[in-house]
C-alpha cells in the first residue's frame, strides 16, 4: 500500500524522534546515538547525540563494501573544456582517501578547516569529501569570489589549507583562480599554512615555493586515509550565506543529521532509487551544490553529474538536453533563472527536439520563486512533471516540496506545494498570531528544525539566535513572507524586506511578477518598491524579453499594466515599467532586488560580492532614470 502524504506528515511532527530513528537506520553508525534529540539547550538542537559515524563513509565506503563499487557515482561533463569523465564509487573513493592521506601528510586533523575554492570540476568534490572522511570541515567559496569577501572568510574560519584551481572558466573566459587567492591572503590577517592548487592547462598558476604545492606535488608519496569516525553533532562544513558584507554569516552543518536528512529527501522528496542518474545543475559553491551533488545522491548510492558550463552559450540552450539524453537523467534539479535564460533563448523549444528525453521523468525548480509562466513553459515543452519547491541555505534541504516518493499531490501554479515531513511551517502576523488560509505574513517553523538543518552560525551563538530565533520565540524566522491556503499548499512570494506597503496595502513583488510573466513577450521579470511621498512605496517593474522581439515600442509596457490593474486591482498602483537586457543576479541565480531598490531611492549601496555582472547595475540606473528615478 502506497504511503499518505498525510500520515507520514502527521508521524513526522507527532514523533520525531521515531520517525528520524526509522531514518538513520539505513546508514552506518560506528556507535548508535543516546538520544534522537537532545533538547536540552533550545534552541541549539542537536539530532542523534551520542552517535558516531562518517560521512564519507557513507557516500562512499559503504556502497563499495555493499558490492556497488562498479556502479558510476560521479561523472563530469566539461563543455568549456571538451572534456567527460566517469567514476566508480570504488575509484571516486579511492581519489578521495588518497587526497585524505595528502591532507593528513600536511597536518590536517578532525575539526581543523580547509577553504576549497575551485571551478566545477572533479577535484572540487575530492576535497569536501576528503575533508569530510578525516573530520575535517570545509567551507567551500564560489570560484572567482571576489579577493577581498574570500579574505573575510579565511578570517573568519581560519583554515590551515586552502585547496584551489589555477583558474575557471567562465564561457569563453578564463578566470585566473590563484591570482584571486593570493590577492586574498595578502589582505587577510590569517594566514593558512598551505595552499593546494590543481594546475588546468587553459593557464598555469606561479607556485609560491614557501607555501604552494600543486595537486600532483600533494599526492605524492601520500597514503590513503581511513575514516574518522566523528560525533553526529560535530560540524561536516561551514558555507556563508550569499551576499555577506561585513561579518560574514557561516550556516554550520553536522554530520548525522545532515547525512540522514539528505538520504532521506533523495528517496521521498525527489522520487530517487539507487543507481538512478541526478543531475542538479549548480554549483558546489551553494547550498544546492553541497546537498545535491556532492552529498545527497552519493548517500543514496545515484549517479551525481559535476557540470561545468551555463544553461546557454555552452554552446547553445539544448546544453541541457543534451546531458539528460547522453546520461539517461532521471531527475534534474536547477533553478528558475536558468529555464528563464534558456526560454529567452528557444522560446519555441527547438532544441528540445533534437533530443531524446524518454528516460527523464521530473524538473525539480529551487533557489528563486518559480514564475507560473516558466513552469508552464517547462511542462509544456518537456512533458514531465515540474516541480517548484523552497528551501534555503540555513535549512540545507526542502522547507516545502511535492514529495514525489511519498504521494505526488496536484500541482498548483505559485507554490511550492506542501510542508515537507518535519516541517512545522506556519504563517503568522507581527503580534505571532497564527493567520487564517490565504491570509499572508511571516512563515515561520516551529522548533525544532529537523535534522540537516544548520547547527547555528560559526563560532557566532548569539548572532544565531538573534538572526533567526529571537523576533517569534519558539519558531525560526525564514525571512520569507507567504500565505498557506484552505489545501495547505504554501505560497512563497518574495523575501519579507520585498513587500511593498502602498498606502497602508502590503502586496509582494512575486504577486505582480507573476502577472508581468503572463505576457507572451517576458522573459523575466523583477518588481521593486520605490518610495513615494503620497503612498509610501510603488511598484516598479522591469522587463526581459524574449530573443527577437522588438523593443522599441511600449505596447508591451502598456500590456503588463493593464495586466496587472486588471488581476490584482488599482490598489497595487503599477504604473511604470521598463525594458532592459538583463536583470542583476548573484551567481547563484538570485535578483538583486535590494540592490536595485537603492538605486532607485538615490541610496547609497555597496556592491554586492556574488554579483554575475556589476555592468548590469549600470543598464538598471539608466532605466530607472528614464522613468525619474535614481536621481
Amino acid at each position: 500500500m502506497p504511503l499518505s502524504y498525510n500520515d507520514v506528515y502527521r508521524e513526522s511532527i507527532e514523533h520525531p524522534e521515531q520517525f528520524w530513528a526509522d531514518a538513520a537506520e539505513k546508514l552506518h553508525w560506528y556507535r548508535k546515538w543516546d538520544k534522537v534529540l537532545d533538547d536540552s539547550n533550545p534552541p541549539f538542537y542537536r539530532w542523534f547525540a551520542g552517535g558516531t559515524t562518517n560521512t564519507c563513509y557513507n557516500a562512499l565506503d559503504r556502497h563499495v563494501d555493499e558490492g556497488r563499487g562498479n556502479d558510476i557515482a560521479v561523472i563530469y561533463d566539461s563543455p568549456v573544456t571538451g572534456t567527460k569523465k566517469s567514476f566508480t564509487y570504488r575509484e571516486f573513493r579511492d581519489e578521495v582517501a588518497l587526497f585524505a592521506g595528502a591532507l593528513q601528510s600536511r597536518g590536517v586533523r578532525k575539526g581543523d578547516r580547509v577553504i576549497i575554492y575551485m571551478p566545477m570540476i572533479p577535484e572540487a568534490l575530492v576535497a569536501m569529501l576528503a575533508c569530510a572522511r578525516i573530520g575535517a570541515i570545509h567551507s567551500v567559496v564560489f570560484g572567482g569570489f571576489a579577493s577581498h569577501e574570500l579574505a573575510v572568510r579565511i578570517d573568519d574560519c581560519k583554515p590551515k589549507v586552502v585547496v584551489s584551481a589555477s583558474c575557471g572558466i567562465e564561457r569563453e573566459k578564463v578566470i585566473d583562480y590563484k591570482r584571486l587567492l593570493d590577492f586574498a591572503i595578502e589582505l587577510a590577517h590569517f594566514k593558512p599554512e598551505m595552499c593546494i592548487v590543481r594546475q588546468r592547462d587553459q593557464l598555469r598558476a606561479n607556485l609560491n615555493e614557501e607555501r604552494d604545492l600543486s595537486w600532483k606535488q600533494a599526492l605524492l608519496g601520500a597514503e590513503p586515509a581511513p575514516c574518522v569516525p566523528v560525533e553526529s553533532s560535530d560540524p561536516l562544513y561551514i558555507l556563508y550565506t550569499s551576499g555577506t558584507t561585513g561579518k560574514p554569516k557561516g550556516v554550520v552543518r553536522d554530520n548525522g543529521g545532515h547525512m540522514v536528512a539528505l538520504q532521506w529527501s533523495m528517496e521521498h522528496v525527489y522520487g530517487v532509487k539507487p543507481g538512478e542518474v541526478y543531475w542538479a545543475a549548480s554549483d558546489v559553491g551553494w547550498v544546492v551544490g553541497h546537498s545535491y551533488i556532492a552529498y545527497g545522491p552519493l548517500l543514496n548510492g545515484n549517479t551525481t553529474i559535476i557540470f561545468e558550463g551555463k544553461p546557454v552559450g555552452t554552446p547553445d540552450p539544448g546544453v541541457f538536453w543534451r546531458i539528460i539524453s547522453e546520461y539517461n537523467v532521471s531527475v534534474l534539479f536547477t533553478a528558475p533563472t536558468a529555464f528563464r535564460a534558456i526560454k529567452k533563448e528557444d522560446p519555441k523549444g527547438s532544441f528540445i527536439e533534437k533530443y531524446d528525453l524518454s528516460g527523464f521523468r521530473t524538473l525539480f525548480l529551487a533557489g528563486e520563486r518559480a514564475d507560473p509562466d516558466t513552469v508552464k513553459w517547462a511542462e509544456e515543452k518537456l512533458n514531465v512533471p515540474v516541480i517548484d519547491h523552497w528551501w534555503q541555505t540555513e535549512t540545507g534541504w526542502a522547507i516545502a516540496a511535492n514529495c514525489l516518493g511519498i504521494e505526488p499531490g496536484a500541482i498548483k501554479y505559485g507554490s511550492a506545494s506542501k510542508a515537507v515531513p518535519g516541517y512545522n511551517v506556519k504563517v503568522v502576523d507581527d503580534e505571532m498570531n497564527e493567520l487564517g488560509a490565504g491570509e499572508m505574513g511571516d512563515v515561520v517553523i516551529r522548533h525544532p528544525l529537523p535534522p540537516g538543518s544548520m547547527l547555528t552560525l560559526w563560532k557566532a551563538d548569539n548572532q544565531f539566535v538573534e538572526s533567526y530565533m529571537s523576533q517569534y520565540p519558539g519558531y525560526y524566522l525564514t525571512s520569507d513572507a507567504g500565505y498557506i491556503d484552505e489545501d495547505g499548499y504554501i505560497f512563497i512570494m518574495s523575501r519579507t524586506d520585498d513587500i511593498i506597503n502602498i498606502a497602508g496595502h502590503r502586496l509582494s513583488t512575486g504577486a505582480i511578477e507573476a502577472e508581468l510573466c503572463e505576457h507572451p513577450d517576458v522573459a523575466e521579470s523583477a518588481v521593486i518598491g520605490v518610495a513615494d511621498e503620497l503612498k509610501g512605496e510603488v511598484p516598479v517593474g522591469f522587463l526581459v524579453l524574449k530573443s527577437g522581439v522588438d523593443t522599441s515600442h511600449n505596447l508591451i509596457i502598456k500590456h503588463v499594466i493593464e495586466y496587472v490593474r486588471e488581476n490584482i486591482g488599482p490598489v497595487a498602483s503599477f504604473k511604470q515599467a521598463v525594458i532592459v537586457k538583463q536583470l542583476p543576479k548573484t551567481r547563484s541565480g538570485k535578483i538583486l532586488r535590494g540592490t536595485m531598490k537603492k538605486i532607485a531611492n538615490s541610496q547609497e549601496y555597496t556592491m554586492p560580492a556574488t554579483i554575475d555582472d556589476p555592468a548590469v547595475l549600470e543598464e538598471i540606473q539608466k532605466a530607472l532614470q528614464s522613468i525619474g528615478y535614481a536621481k
